[in-house]
């Protein structure tokens, strides 16, 4: 095991369906679970998955929250994208590639789970990318920041 493991909780609003997506679709491994939790591997990460009553918001665009995985090689990249489309999952963004021809151009899709989580997998043509290329202002794709608020008249 590695010395360090990043954790990540979320809210879910059915149990069943979240171990379904994730271990059934995603392939994550299954830990432990309660009435109102559940604990998934994915690639050697911690995922918890908490139960919530309340409406999960549907979310415009893929900002501000979301989470997945970034591949270091493109064939495990497209390994994984044949799985999502072999199982079925719901796309919310089909795979494509962001940024073509720069240093920081990368291939990926967005998954949806049935409480409405965002998950993005992409792998960088150009490794660097990943914690590199500082010369680059792009972060994110601007056309899918939610627009913004206009200033009131008389503020």
């Amino acid at each position: 095991m590695k010395a360090t493991l990043f954790h990540l909780a979320f809210p879910m609003h059915d149990v069943s369906a979240a171990k379904r997506f994730y271990v059934d679709g995603l392939g994550c491994t299954l830990g432990r679970e309660s009435s109102h939790a559940v604990t998934f591997g994915l690639a050697g990460h911690q995922l918890v998955a908490h139960l919530t009553t309340e409406p999960l918001p549907q979310q415009q665009g893929i900002y501000p929250h979301h989470f997945g995985l970034t591949f270091l090689s493109k064939e495990s990249w497209q390994q994984f994208l044949e799985r999502a489309q072999e199982k079925k999952l719901p796309f919310y963004q089909r795979p494509r590639v962001r940024f073509p021809g720069t240093r920081i151009e990368h291939h990926t899709f967005f998954l949806e789970d049935p409480s409405r989580n965002l998950l993005e997998f992409k792998h960088y043509t150009h490794e660097s990318a990943i914690f590199g290329e500082r010369d680059y202002r792009e972060v994110g794709d601007s056309s899918e920041y939610p627009s913004e608020p206009k200033p009131v008249a008389g503020c």
